[in-house]
């Protein structure tokens, strides 16, 4: 294996990126915190900030009190240095937002694309007006990515398999990374939802976790992270959970459609899957349960409000809802043993820990391997991951461009 040599230019890189880094996490710190906290001596520290400042990446934003002599001058990055895109795309509704390179949020956006004319141009055209009015430079764009539903495959970053997004979502794909670049990026929206809950939620500081999505829109999906990387697969289908046999749903043969992967049924004019877990607890199903027991709402979510408000009257539906969960919970956790299960979605909002504590006692019942069963706690978790993954790239482009 190939090693580069420590050149004086390639310890300048990492010196940068070690400063940066640290002014990114810390914020703004003075010539000699960041040498003590790097371990550069103060001449090193010195010309490195020198040579940030000239490259526009940091600036001076105020000074600090010492002993004697002077104030010191405090550094921080420029947060105009490099920006970052983040979209969550639904076929409903789809949100986006731009933050600068320390993470703070500058603008958003949220539009039906089927309101009007092509969904796809309305995507679009939301994303470049969002950009013109938080003055973001297109040069200065370094990072975006947008979360969808649907099997994305790591070998080619398409969409391999999606419900209804598939369609329209490559050609509004297509038109961003023609007037943005390349960097622009689709990854699934259950394992960036995971990123989020890993980084700042639910399962902040573990290892080993899986995210079981359970949305309004009928999908089911599960994110698996593993020594705190998300396991894809080879194909992108790593989670795919809504497939997943499980005792009391049919298999495909059940319903005459014998091995097709791709195999639907509509319920309420919406698609779901004909058989496996997802045809146990998708949307449909779970609104059909709850209706069966007396409780209705415009979805899930509030259905699943209504069940935990009414106390004692919601205990027949919530503890055959969490048993219906718990038999994908258990599958999982018989192979992985990830020690927590995060829940999330709009069933899981609806349900809260009412819910995850029923599905935790019904897991521990139905396998040996008892997990931690959670509640996600991110505000729209798949946008938040993916601005925290869009910014990952950005920082990335910013900290090898340190030296010319």
């Amino acid at each position: 294996m190939s090693r580069r040599p420590g050149t004086p230019r390639l310890l300048r890189q990492l010196n940068d990126r070690a400063a940066l880094e640290l002014l990114l996490a810390s914020g703004p710190l003075t010539r000699t915190q960041l040498g003590q906290e790097t371990g550069l001596s103060k001449v090193t520290a010195s010309q490195l900030l020198a040579r940030l400042e000239e490259r526009h990446l940091v600036h001076v934003v105020g000074s600090q009190a010492g002993g004697r002599g002077p104030n010191a001058a405090l550094y921080a990055v420029v947060p105009s240095s490099a920006y970052a895109l983040a979209l969550d795309v639904r076929a409903d509704e789809v949100t986006g937002a731009v933050a600068d390179i320390t993470g703070q949020v500058i603008g958003d956006f949220t539009v039906d694309p089927a309101e009007t004319g092509d969904p796809g141009e309305r995507v679009h055209a939301a994303v470049m007006d969002l950009l013109r009015r938080c003055e973001v430079p297109l040069d200065r764009l370094s990072g975006a990515t947008i979360g969808t539903p649907g099997v994305v495959d790591p070998r080619t970053g398409g969409v391999r398999f999606s419900f209804d997004l598939h369609t329209w979502l490559e050609g509004a794909f297509q038109a961003l990374r023609t007037d943005l670049g390349p960097f622009v990026r689709i990854e699934n929206d259950v394992n960036l939802a995971a990123l989020a809950e890993h980084a700042e939620g639910a399962a902040e500081d573990v290892s080993d976790f899986v995210l079981i999505w359970l949305g309004k829109g009928g999908g089911v999906g599960m994110a698996i992270m593993l020594d705190d990387r998300i396991h894809t697969g080879v194909t992108g289908g790593a989670g795919e959970i809504g497939y997943l046999p499980v005792p009391g749903a049919p298999l495909p043969g059940d319903v005459g459609l014998p091995g097709d992967y791709h195999s639907l049924r509509r319920t309420r004019d919406q698609p779901t899957i004909a058989h496996g877990f997802q045809a146990l607890v998708g949307a449909q199903e779970i609104r059909a349960l709850g209706e069966s027991h007396g409780f209705t709402g415009k979805d899930v979510g509030e259905l699943l409000s209504a069940a935990c408000a009414a106390g004692a009257g919601g205990d027949a539906f919530l503890d055959e809802l969490a048993e219906r969960i718990a038999r994908g919970v258990a599958a999982v956790c018989v192979v992985l043993d990830p020690g927590l299960v995060v829940l999330g979605g709009e069933v899981a909002q609806g349900g809260g820990d009412n819910l995850a504590q029923r599905v935790a006692r019904a897991t521990a019942r139905i396998g040996p391997n008892a997990p931690q069963v959670g509640v996600g706690r991110v505000e729209s978790p798949v946008l938040r991951g993916a601005l925290l993954r869009a910014l990952q790239h950005a920082r990335e482009d910013v900290f090898d461009s340190t030296v010319g």
